[in-house]
């Protein structure tokens, strides 16, 4: 059967979540209940997350729903559990999922570094545009003003180059070559 997901939240007395769906053979609007009674205010949002998307009883009616969705919904349960209101759950997963670009980024741990790249990149696959869309222009040509007369800055760093060529040869020398 074909379900195609139409809402998706939380419950949480008797934590659970819950997906509206479609059957689409029937044509029916229905509600499936995935309890997670598991879940404390200690557990890992995106492993729950995942668990819950490859459980074998909830895989079908959950395909259509992001692992991103699904880790949204944990951590505004696990904010309930930690007796967070629901403004203050809201605006930590609002930080934790944008960037500010205000941040300074050499400041931040390795996982948190590697949490905000993800976030760009998804950002940047979102905005990307695509063959597919109405505004795609295959071959763009730009022709940027002309100030004034170009200048070559070869002539202003030659004692650099020299000397650092010269470097990164006598340093490649040095090394052995390997072969295979």
């Amino acid at each position: 059967m074909m379900y195609t997901a139409k809402k998706c939240g939380v419950r949480f007395q008797s934590p659970a979540i819950i997906l509206i769906y479609e059957n689409e053979t029937k044509g029916k609007s229905r509600q499936w209940i995935m309890p997670v009674g598991n879940f404390s205010k200690f557990s890992k949002c995106t492993r729950a997350a995942e668990q819950l998307k490859n459980n074998p009883r909830h895989k079908c009616y959950l395909e259509w729903v992001s692992l991103k969705q699904l880790e949204k919904l944990f951590s505004v349960l696990r904010g309930y559990l930690q007796g967070q209101s629901l403004a203050e759950t809201m605006e930590q997963i609002r930080r934790e999922t944008t960037i500010d670009p205000e941040e300074d980024m050499n400041k931040l741990g390795d996982k948190e570094l590697a949490k905000r790249k993800s976030i760009m990149d998804e950002l940047s696959e979102k905005n990307q545009k695509k063959r597919g869309d109405p505004d795609f222009v295959y071959d763009i040509e730009v022709e940027f003003p002309q100030d004034g007369q170009l200048q070559s800055c070869a002539g202003t760093h030659n004692h650099l180059m020299s000397s650092d060529a010269r470097h990164l040869t006598y340093g490649l020398a040095t090394y052995p070559r390997f072969y295979k």
